[in-house]
């Protein structure tokens, strides 16, 4: 409950209402406990004042609505610093990524700002000057989304009552045009590399792994007999170095792999790959990591030039794989749990235009069932 007391502090100059006749004014003081059980107090010229905030103050405490007016007064470059000492959780290319939105983007324009005064239109005009800069919808859309997360913990931390960044809307982001090869033009590319990723390529476009699950593939993951690896692991590259950790989804997934891979693979692991069960699958001639940037524009640039194949991402062949599925009939729940998707929502999203129209074929199942059990479709049918 909250207190008031009556208090006495010294004046100087002309007296004034309320003030005694010593000289001194007389103020009013609540005394209440945040919910943090931390002593806190303000101090009121009248009592009717002090008597409206402490009935306030004990309602928003009951109500989960007190807001610790220190913390609002926080800078949103403090508000940042602390917020990021918090997100060990999130894979360092995430932190990384998220790290550069807010010094490139959002600190110039409201990092001296205290989080209290950040209002709706604040960050809309945000928006609207990276646009303007050319910052593409995506990066638009990442930028919104990791201030958001900072003002969404202020409020959860009670130094705001709302985050001004909900509500707030960003351009579209186009969807990028799928690009997807042939399994002709996968082995144009296959024969064409290096011998030692031949079997990187085929594994990308046929097994549907993911580049960092794939460079990050050790030989104990790998199960010849049964035709099956197990994808658990990821590697992603920072400007700190490369890191290894879960895949994208957080989940392991064994992968079923046809004939032919099976017995590349085997081939590549007698060949290029150590003894141990942690040994990589994939390596350099100089028996490093395989780093994302230096194998897309010293080999696999080059080799779509020299083939004069379409400039399409290494991550098409992810893409190739999926169509590889579809063209022969696999099933969609099957397709989400090869290509390791977290739900089969995302496998539709990204690939139900490719898939065949399921509603046709139930309506023609359902028309045979009718016509098997000899139905007429009119009174007029004899």
């Amino acid at each position: 409950m909250a207190s008031i007391v009556e208090v006495t502090r010294k004046r100087k100059g002309n007296r004034r209402r309320g003030a005694k006749s010593d000289g001194n004014l007389v103020m009013y003081k609540v005394r209440y406990r945040d919910p943090d059980r931390m002593q806190r107090s303000r101090t009121f010229p009248t009592k009717a004042a002090a008597v409206e905030f402490a009935n306030s103050v004990e309602t928003d405490i009951a109500r989960d609505r007190y807001l610790d007016p220190a913390k609002g007064k926080v800078t949103v470059a403090e508000w940042a610093d602390d917020w990021f000492a918090t997100t060990r959780h999130l894979k360092p290319k995430t932190q990384e990524g998220y790290q550069g939105l807010v010094r490139k983007h959002i600190l110039p324009r409201l990092g001296s700002r205290s989080l209290a005064t950040v209002r709706p239109i604040d960050v809309r005009r945000l928006v609207s000057e990276m646009v303007d800069e050319g910052l593409s919808p995506s990066r638009v859309r990442q930028a919104r989304h990791v201030l958001g997360m900072l003002f969404s913990a202020a409020v959860e931390n009670r130094a705001i009552a709302s985050s001004p960044v909900a509500g707030v809307k960003v351009p579209r982001e186009q969807r990028r045009e799928m690009q997807i090869l042939t399994a002709e033009q996968v082995s144009t590319i296959a024969d064409a590399v290096p011998q030692r990723y031949r079997a990187l390529v085929y594994l990308l476009a046929y097994g549907g792994l993911r580049w960092g699950e794939a460079t990050a593939l050790r030989r104990g993951r790998i199960n010849v007999l049964r035709s099956r690896i197990e994808v658990s692991e990821s590697v992603s590259e920072t400007g700190t170095g490369l890191h290894y950790g879960p895949t994208k989804t957080y989940q392991s997934r064994s992968v079923a792999i046809p004939g032919f891979l099976k017995d590349m693979l085997a081939d590549h692991l007698d060949t290029y790959v150590g003894e141990g069960r942690d040994a990589l699958v994939f390596t350099t001639e100089a028996g490093t990591p395989v780093r994302s940037n230096n194998w897309r524009s010293r080999v696999w640039e080059p080799t779509l030039k020299d083939a004069n194949l379409p400039k399409v991402r290494i991550h098409d062949l992810r893409h190739t794989c999926a169509t590889l599925l579809i063209a022969q009939g696999a099933h969609v729940k099957a397709i989400q749990r090869h290509l390791g998707h977290s739900s089969i929502q995302i496998t539709l999203d990204t690939y139900g235009h490719l898939l065949p129209d399921e509603q046709d074929r139930v309506a023609d199942a359902l028309d045979e069932t009718f016509r098997a059990a000899g139905l007429k479709t009119s009174r007029l049918d004899t």
